[in-house]
């Protein structure tokens, strides 16, 4: 009787491994379309066997475990290149948008309006003193100055709608790693088939290398660790590490022997970090001794230099005082108040970095975060201690390191253009002389030398040492009565103008020394206001210091940057004091001269010096600097795609490896059901064939 006990339990096993195996099938055919799903099969194995005197006997077979076929060695390598395919399909659809924005071919764009500009100008060297030749320049102006204006809006309008994207994202991320922090657990606290857990648990993974670069470690208790390829800890077990999307904010990194309590402090914002380094140890103050800093827009890499190609130094200036480096004004304070100046020197070799603008960071706890936006130096290497890929990558370098690069680059053309148009035409004259003029440039400190990266004056780096030349003329005869070089002996800096040391006090104060009789220059709201006294008027003249351009005095444009360029009101509102001619030798402006307009046509085809902070100073035409910048963004959209194409290639090829092993094959699996469907008819079989001994035995005893 035992051993018909036994043949049923064997074949009851048979029955239970077969039914577990069609079970485990029927799962397989019924997921053969759900995404994430990975094929299980069954592993059999003998159950325990009996030691007898013929020798072992097996008891039958049980379903040892459901195997999940995945291949994570090839799902490591998948997120490596679907993490760089989703940063570059990012990165090429966004750009696309913005190459949209630099279509020059509808007759419509920048390079027209630009050219426009620049014919109006021409034509109205043929005709100086003609209403209509002027009415044609201040209205092709006024388009130029409204593209200019529209393109940078459209780049600023993406940021922003970039910037919101970030935000989103960085929640999307920090909830799929609660996510797959909470799988872990469950994975880890269970010891019934995991599968489907697991299946769970690579589907999120995989969602989270769309959005960042990735690296994936398995732990014992089948739980991940995952962390970004950069090395910070994203998920461990149970626990995660949330990102966060910050405001602008500065951090510092003293020396070891510093004494430094302060902190550096700014104003403004930027696209791009901000690297200061204390080169000349001191104090922070408003005046000498005071530490000399330089900056580096690349991580260090490289320090901002002048047009002459040497290292630029700043000094460290309290708040009132603040320097202007780029888009920002930087000092430094105490700790606790940015108004109070530090009471310890800095130190050669102390370090500051300015995040002016939003960003990503990781962070470890509630009081120590790590800066980990992606970082691209000058030529184009991006800092592996930061994202590199994904889409949460390619959303923040399309905002910073594209987008900010080109509306930088606008801002180049709108300040290289003001400056260029302003320079000319302040010396020129129009079609009458001038009763009052007011300065459109003002200046942070009336009585701070306005070459200083302190004065606050937009374009006071353009200043140079030279004379600026002014005549004065009776309004009852039309006769010059005076006329020269405005003389500053008279404030201690000697004849000529010295931005190094002259302020705006003092350009006021020579202008009445020098002209006095005719003339009355006053500070207006920090801008110089020059006005013709009872029974005169002036022009201006020559001018080699660039004194006149610099503080907006008889210029054609006002504003400094794409965002604020605008024809000067008093133009706008008296077109005959548009400068078309000049003063000549006699002291005469003649109404038909035309030097001052050809100048300015001439700036079409002239070279001039452009500068920005990514590229530093290049000789250039202006339309060639925005050819050069529509050239730019094709290529930056042309390198996306290609790259996009290839890594999303490499990225399909490793999809359709997992695949081959993890997908769902009907046809295989149809094969395996007919298998377990006789294997369980089988055992079926062996049931009755015991069941038919036992009633045979049961009948030989009656």
């Amino acid at each position: 009787m035992s051993g018909l006990t036994s043949i049923m339990g064997v074949a009851k096993s048979g029955l239970t491994a077969a039914q577990a195996a069609i079970n485990v099938t029927g799962e397989n055919i019924a997921n053969v379309d759900t995404d994430g799903y990975s094929r299980r099969t069954v592993n059999f194995a003998e159950s325990y066997v009996l030691n007898t005197a013929g020798g072992t006997v097996g008891t039958g077979v049980w379903a040892e475990s459901i195997q999940r076929s995945f291949s994570q060695y090839i799902e490591n390598q998948y997120y490596d290149q679907s993490t760089l395919s989703s940063r570059w399909e990012s990165l090429y659809t966004n750009l696309s948008n913005t190459e949209s924005l630099f279509n020059e071919s509808s007759g419509y764009g920048l390079s027209n309006t630009l050219e426009s500009f620049f014919t109006a100008w021409e034509d109205l060297t043929q005709a100086a003193d003609d209403a209509s030749s002027r009415n044609t320049v201040v209205t092709n102006s006024q388009t130029l100055v409204s593209t200019l204006k529209e393109m940078y809006s459209d780049l600023t309008t993406q940021q922003q709608e970039t910037d919101s994207s970030i935000k989103q994202q960085v929640s999307e991320v920090n909830d799929l790693l609660k996510q797959i922090a909470t799988l872990n657990g469950q994975i880890a606290s269970t010891s019934a088939d995991t599968s489907s857990l697991q299946d769970s648990r690579s589907s999120l993974v995989r969602e989270l290398a769309g959005y960042m670069d990735i690296h994936y470690i398995t732990n014992t208790d089948g739980s991940v660790t995952i962390t970004a390829q950069s090395g910070q800890t994203l998920v461990s077990g149970t626990d995660t590490f949330s990102l966060s999307y910050d405001g602008p904010q500065a951090t510092s990194a003293l020396t070891a022997g510093s004494s430094f309590d302060g902190s550096v402090y700014f104003a403004g914002s930027d696209t791009q970090e901000y690297t200061l380094e204390v080169v000349q140890g001191g104090n922070v103050s408003s005046g000498s001794g005071a530490a000399m800093f330089r900056v580096s827009v690349d991580g260090g890499k490289t320090w901002l230099t002048d047009g002459d190609g040497n290292e630029l130094h700043y000094a460290a200036r309290t708040e009132s005082t603040a320097t202007n480096v780029g888009e920002l004004s930087i000092w430094f304070g105490s700790d606790t108040d940015e108004s109070t100046a530090p009471t310890t020197n800095l130190s050669v070799g102390d370090k500051f970095t300015i995040t002016p603008m939003n960003a990503v960071y990781w962070n470890e706890n509630t009081s120590t975060k790590e800066n980990i936006t992606p970082f691209t130096d000058a030529s184009g290497e991006q800092d592996t201690s930061r994202l590199t890929g994904g889409t949460l990558s390619a959303l923040c370098s399309y905002k910073n390191d594209y987008l900010g690069a080109y509306k930088e680059k606008l801002d180049s053309i709108a300040s290289s253009l003001t400056w260029e148009v302003n320079r000319i035409h302040s010396q020129g004259a129009g079609l009458t002389a001038q009763t009052e003029v007011d300065g459109t440039y003002s200046v942070k400190h009336d009585g701070m030398a306005l070459g200083s990266n302190s004065s606050g004056l937009a374009y006071g780096s353009k200043l140079t040492t030279g004379s600026s030349f002014l005549y004065v003329y009776s309004t009852s005869t039309g006769l010059q009565v005076s006329g020269g070089a405005i003389d500053y002996s008279g404030t201690g800096s000697g004849l000529n103008f010295d931005p190094a040391t002259d302020s705006l006090e003092d350009v006021r104060d020579a202008i009445n020394g020098t002209f006095g009789t005719y003339l009355t220059a006053t500070i207006v709201n920090h801008k110089l206001n020059i006005s013709a006294n009872d029974g005169y008027t002036f022009n201006f003249g020559t001018d080699t210091t660039g004194l006149y351009a610099a503080l907006g005095l008889n210029t054609y444009f006002t504003g400094s940057g794409a965002s604020d360029i605008a024809i000067n009101s008093s133009i706008t509102t008296n077109q005959s004091l548009l400068c078309a001619g000049h003063v000549d030798a006699a002291g005469q402006a003649n109404s038909g001269d035309n030097t001052t307009a050809s100048s300015i046509s001439d700036l079409l085809d002239n070279k001039v010096s452009i500068t920005s902070l990514r590229s530093g100073t290049v000789s250039q035409t202006i339309s060639g600097y925005y050819s050069g910048l529509v050239s730019t963004v094709g290529a930056d959209t042309s390198q996306a795609k290609y790259k996009y194409q290839y890594t999303s290639a490499l990225a399909s090829d490793l999809d359709d490896q997992q695949q081959s092993i993890s997908g769902v094959n009907l046809d295989e699996e149809l094969t395996n059901l007919i298998k377990y469907q006789h294997a369980y008819t089988a055992a079926a079989k062996l049931i009755t064939t015991a069941d038919e001994m036992m009633q045979t035995l049961l009948s030989l005893k009656s």
